[in-house]
């Protein structure tokens, strides 16, 4: 798993290995989210809208951006409200503004209930546009906005002037006619010109005359982040974060799959390889304390990682493989062909298939092994934490059963100087594999019901054959 490409089935079989986990995280991130909820309280966001008439640029819309937010209006907008224990510094972070197109200003107020939040929306565009009068200059001198008028009309007269002077001067018949048509038509042209730029200076005396698209309507629901929000958010994140914990652990595992990389471990060779059939225990046992009957509970103690199991063969072909390890543990071993069969504690599969091969070498030897005796194995169950073996009596080795990709080269290590310290020989490994059943299975040929001997790690001095 630590090489492969994380592809969207891996995911898939993190869901089904560990739908349990995932949904109870799933629920605690949604209790965190609802206590999040209750340490914010809901807040409600109304907006109002005001109108620039004119041409306006940019830089100007966000000026007026910058003003409808300034603390000169927001504290104006806080004395007008007269809310009790609200200052305008506290306001300052409740306002917004931005521009929007067709030279508009959205204002927004967030406040804890609609009515607040209707209001100062209202009052902060009301003193925003009052502000805005007020540096433009609209509360001047009336005669002074006047002037502007009085010289167009002033200009507008002249022309006209200067208009009828030109067609009662010499209609040309003398130099002195030709050049007094001519200073009057560049006199003309030039009052024309003053009062073309007086007409485009006039929009921007009109920036001032900012319309309020009428009241803020009352919100009808919370702003965001809502406690439903909340709440999802914080079981979606719970979600993702325990995703990407078990890709992460997964990415970072050190089990070994190679057989060549567990033989290394353990020191010795490979036997062979043998199948077991896929098969869940219809109850797991739930002892060993309350951590136990939790992992349990959440499927923790099942490895959603495991590879998934091949296509099986038939029946015959699988008991052909025990037989087959059989015979060559009947001709390899010496006298007397007494085996320690280690299994790692947890390893199911491993368990199984040392019974299986138990059962196989409590079987009449088979025609072409070298010697009628048949070996007799032992299995005793070894912690992989603190690996201890039964010290040596009669065995002439042992014999370590697992499944790839269940352990890690550390742990295979404890296990081969377990056995050196118990004075025995790792004279070989098996490895079993998980494999599909088939709905329908060929008869079993008859053999012996010689049930496997098991043995704890306790048992120091070999225990009872």
């Amino acid at each position: 798993m630590s090489d492969d490409t994380i592809r969207l089935a891996t995911i898939g079989r993190i869901i089904r290995g560990r739908w349990r986990l995932l949904t109870a995280l799933a629920v605690l991130g949604a209790l965190v989210g609802y206590g999040a909820s209750l340490l914010f309280p809901p807040s409600y966001t109304a907006s109002a809208s005001v109108l620039l008439p004119g041409q306006w640029e940019e830089r100007e819309l966000l000026t007026q951006v910058d003003v409808a937010t300034s603390s000169t209006v927001v504290d104006r907008a806080a004395t007008t409200l007269g809310w009790p224990g609200v200052s305008g510094g506290e306001l300052r972070d409740r306002v917004g503004a931005k521009a929007a197109d067709g030279n508009i200003i959205t204002v927004s107020g967030t406040a804890d209930t609609p009515e607040r939040a209707q209001h100062l929306a209202d009052q902060v565009v009301r003193q925003f546009v009052t502000f805005a009068a007020r540096m433009a200059g609209e509360n001047a001198d009336p005669e002074a906005a006047a002037g502007p008028e009085a010289l167009r009309q002033t200009v507008v007269q002249a022309s006209r002037r200067i208009t009828e002077l030109a067609e009662a001067a010499d209609p040309g018949r003398t130099v002195e006619g030709v050049q007094t048509r001519t200073e009057l038509a560049k006199l003309r042209t030039a009052l024309q010109e003053a009062v073309n730029k007086l007409d485009q200076a006039a929009p921007a005396a009109t920036k001032a005359n900012m319309v309020v698209m009428g009241p803020a309507p009352r919100p009808t629901g919370e702003a965001p982040p809502t406690r439903t929000q909340l709440i999802a958010a914080g079981a979606l994140l719970c979600l993702l974060l325990a995703v990407l914990g078990h890709l992460a652990a997964a990415r970072r595992g050190r089990r070994l799959r190679a057989a060549p990389e567990i033989a290394a471990a353990l020191g010795s060779t490979l036997l062979g390889t043998v199948d077991v059939t896929e098969e869940r225990p219809a109850q797991r046992p739930a002892g060993g304390g309350p951590w136990a009957r939790l992992r349990v509970l959440l499927d923790l103690d099942v490895r959603w990682d495991a590879p998934a199991p091949r296509a099986a063969g038939d029946e015959a072909s699988r008991q052909l493989r025990y037989r087959r390890l059989c015979a060559r543990l009947r001709d390899e071993l010496p006298s007397p062909r007494r085996l320690l069969v280690v299994v790692p504690d947890g390893d199911a599969i491993a368990r199984r298939a040392a019974g299986q091969l138990a059962v196989e070498a409590g079987g009449p030897p088979s025609p072409s092994a070298a010697h009628g005796e048949r070996p007799v194995l032992r299995t005793v169950e070894v912690s992989m934490d603190r690996p201890m073996v039964p010290d040596r009596d009669d065995e002439s080795g042992v014999l370590v059963v697992l499944s790839a990709g269940s352990w890690t080269a550390a742990e295979l290590t404890g296990v081969a100087e377990a056995c050196a310290d118990a004075q025995h020989e790792v004279v070989g490994i098996v490895l079993a594999g998980a494999v599909r059943a088939r709905p329908t299975r060929t008869a079993d040929r008859p053999r012996h019901a010689v049930a496997p001997v098991l043995a704890t790690a306790d048992d120091a001095t070999g225990g009872a054959r």
